[in-house]
């Protein structure tokens, strides 16, 4: 009990606020579209972020309820509010947050002042935690077996995993020639605290016999596993540490490491006419710090009245054969996670013919750019069961010549009215980003299914400067 405590202390402590960056991806006036797209036309002839305020993003989403749904001040009884989720879900909605927490960042071009080849840098935190509905289970702990004769529930609805990681990592990036740009990204994962429960299987129910009202026959056959990488040395009796601080550590400089690529590409059909792609996050960590795996797996069988495992009403023996059916196993052994891996691909006309002026041209031997662009961006996201999707509609617009704006419509499994809105301007040398979705929800945040921001400040010498 302990351990699970703990793991939903770290769960929520660290989901303050779906990965899909879809204002992020290929605004390229910002130096962190590149962390979406290795490949993305941009330029620069070096930058560096801010650190610890370069890049600072936060996202959450659920499908099939709000938190309005669960702690709305409306007179309705908690469980009952719990009920009428469960009972408007299903086992393949989920809940979902990501955080992102750039440390430090940097890039410059090489091979001289004709050269289109660009390195980039960079290390950064991240939490994810992923999970689907417990529909099946949560129902049998809120109401019991009593209506649910016959019912057989599922207990591979209990799938879930969380991670604290950080990223450190090294990218190159070359533009071949005016139609063709091309890049990638190697990873070092360090996991700092992993828990991962996504291979259960089994099932609890219960049977009655015609003719015996009394007598029902209960079959709990349990395929359960927790592994867990980074966590077990907190939930010890002995251990007297500060938990976040240990956490920091041990994601900084002692976790489980990993290898993981990006690729991506840019390609002008025609001067106006842009196709992009990447796929990011390619990659897996090793689970072998502080590991520690509990599993339940075996069958029971009762037959007879209905079983207390209190212990109060029947016989003590009924428990024992319990726990002896089913025991609790604890196992330590290395294990492998494979990171979430992302696609992401665009389309983009461009529109409204411009020219710079000679005090503010601002993009090297460029004589001519676009002020508007429209385009349609699609998205995919491994998961534990089936992948997630979404299809993103965007206008792009330089208002000024260093101050962009990109409005989004996003269409995904949480939201049908995600609206989103980035706006990224440099004064002097300084680049300054700011990207909101869901922006229609922040009027009552409370029943919104998603919300993702990210900011961050950074500092550009562009191509020209010597």
């Amino acid at each position: 009990m302990r351990k699970l405590s703990l793991i939903f202390f770290v769960v929520f402590q660290f989901s303050c606020f779906a990965q899909n960056k879809e204002l992020l991806y290929n605004f390229t006036q910002i130096p962190q579209s590149s962390l979406v797209n290795p490949g993305a036309d941009v330029s620069y002839k070096y930058y560096f972020g801010f650190p610890v305020l370069s890049g600072i993003s936060a996202n959450v989403g659920s499908k099939g309820f709000t938190a309005y749904d669960l702690f709305a001040d409306n007179g309705v009884d908690f469980n009952q509010k719990v009920r009428n989720v469960l009972n408007n879900t299903s086992r393949n909605d989920k809940v979902m947050t990501n955080q992102q927490l750039e440390i430090f960042s940097g890039g410059f071009r090489v091979g001289g002042r004709e050269s289109k080849s660009y390195v980039s840098f960079g290390l950064y935190q991240e939490f994810d935690f992923f999970m689907y509905v417990p529909k099946d289970p949560a129902l049998l702990a809120l109401n019991g077996n009593r209506d649910y004769i016959g019912k057989s529930f599922n207990l591979g609805d209990l799938t879930a995993k969380a991670e604290v990681l950080s990223v450190l990592h090294i990218g190159y990036h070359k533009k071949v020639n005016d139609k063709f740009v091309y890049g990638g990204r190697a990873k070092i994962y360090s996991s700092g605290a992993n828990a991962t429960s996504t291979k259960n299987s089994g099932y609890i129910y219960t049977g009655q016999n015609s003719g015996t009202p009394n007598v029902y026959n209960q079959i709990i056959s349990s395929n359960l596993e927790l592994k867990t990488s980074g966590i077990s040395k907190f939930t010890k009796d002995e251990y007297e540490g500060n938990v976040a601080r240990d956490l920091v550590n041990n994601t900084f400089f002692g976790g489980s490491l990993g290898l993981g690529v990006d690729a991506g590409i840019t390609y002008y059909i025609k001067d106006n006419l842009q196709l992009t792609a990447s796929i990011i996050d390619l990659g897996f960590i090793r689970q072998s710090k502080d590991i520690e795996t509990l599993t339940y797996k075996g069958t029971y069988q009762y037959n007879g009245v209905n079983p207390d495992f209190m212990g109060n009403d029947d016989p003590e023996d009924v428990f024992d054969e319990f726990e002896k059916a089913i025991p609790r196993d604890t196992l330590y052994n290395k294990y492998t996670t494979w990171r979430p891996t992302k696609f992401y691909s665009s389309i983009q006309y461009s529109f409204g013919e411009a020219r710079p002026d000679d005090e503010c041209n601002c993009r090297g031997q460029v004589n001519k750019y676009y002020k508007n662009a429209v385009g349609a961006q699609v998205f995919a996201m491994t998961t534990p069961r089936q992948p997630i999707a979404a299809l993103t509609a965007f206008y792009r617009r330089n208002i000024f010549r260093k101050l962009d704006v990109k409005a989004t419509y996003t269409f995904d499994s949480f939201s049908n009215k995600n609206i989103g809105l980035g706006l990224a301007g440099t004064i002097g040398k300084v680049n300054v980003y700011a990207l909101v979705n869901n922006i229609l929800e922040y009027k009552d945040i409370s029943k919104a299914n998603g919300v993702a921001f990210q900011f961050g400040i950074n500092f550009i010498v562009p191509d020209e400067v010597d």
